[in-house]
């Protein structure tokens, strides 16, 4: 493997790059290397089923095509950093409380071709809202930002649908084992909605009995001594997740599988 070397007057003797006067770390290797992006799969749920946010893109590549929230890592950034101002910044997603949404790193996609521009690197992350609790704006480069079903997604830019396909296979193995679904529901709920969600997101229907038993055995689904408002049928007590109970849990190595 032939190693990379410093450009001349860039680094000491040992190939590391000293900072400048201005605090800015100079170009150090004189190979070119891949670009750095992060696309993010938002997820949300509503009556209709499971939902993906995607943005309409205002710049080529791909101008007009519908792709996920993403952009280039900035010098200095982390990819958390990045990934929640691109959600901000092309959605409004988390705007003033960027940090309340739900986001983990998902899988680094790396193809040499899945950007014609050049060779670009995204490291993809998915997220989990509540639609009611966040409105969305179009900003900076997306002319357009709007919910789809993900079982009626339109062709999506680069190799975004392998991405939302990894992102789903995630979130469905995921759920069986860790309390992640509640990010998408309101802060009450009833199991109904709760049952909803899990049948949605795995696609297999459920036992109402059996289901309400194995959750309520749980622990950490609590009723808060509220009912439904505003529903044409008998009002169904709400819950919520308690989550301090649930990581007291975890520490004991408690694991839920539904």
């Amino acid at each position: 493997m032939r190693e990379r070397t410093a450009k001349p007057g860039k680094s000491g003797a040992s190939g590391t790059a000293s900072n400048d006067a201005s605090g800015t770390k100079p170009t150090t290797y004189a190979f070119p290397r891949p670009a750095l992006t992060v696309d993010c799969v938002v997820f949300g749920l509503d009556d209709e089923g499971l939902q993906v946010l995607l943005v309409e893109r205002e710049l080529p590549p791909f101008r007009g095509s519908w792709a996920l929230p993403g952009g280039f890592v900035r010098v200095g950034e982390s990819l958390d950093e990045a990934a929640r101002r691109e959600l901000v910044e092309e959605t409004g997603l988390g705007r003033g409380r960027a940090a309340d949404v739900f986001l983990e790193q998902l899988y680094t996609f790396g193809a040499p071709d899945r950007d014609p521009r050049e060779h670009t690197v995204s490291v993809a992350y998915y997220a989990l809202v509540n639609i009611r609790d966040h409105a969305v704006v179009a900003a900076t480069d997306a002319r357009d930002a709007r919910w789809f079903r993900v079982d009626a997604l339109p062709e999506l830019a680069f190799d975004h649908a392998s991405i939302v396909r990894v992102a789903l296979d995630r979130l469905r193995g995921k759920l069986r084992y860790v309390p992640i679904g509640f990010e998408l529901l309101p802060e009450q709920f009833s199991l109904a909605q709760l049952q909803h969600l899990y049948e949605t997101v795995l696609g297999d229907a459920l036992d109402k009995r059996n289901f309400r038993k194995k959750v309520l055995s749980l622990g950490f689904v609590v009723e808060t001594g509220a009912l439904e408002e505003g529903v044409p049928r008998r009002r169904a007590k709400l819950y919520r997740f308690d989550e301090a109970r649930y990581r007291k849990l975890e520490r004991e190595g408690f694991a839920l599988w539904l």
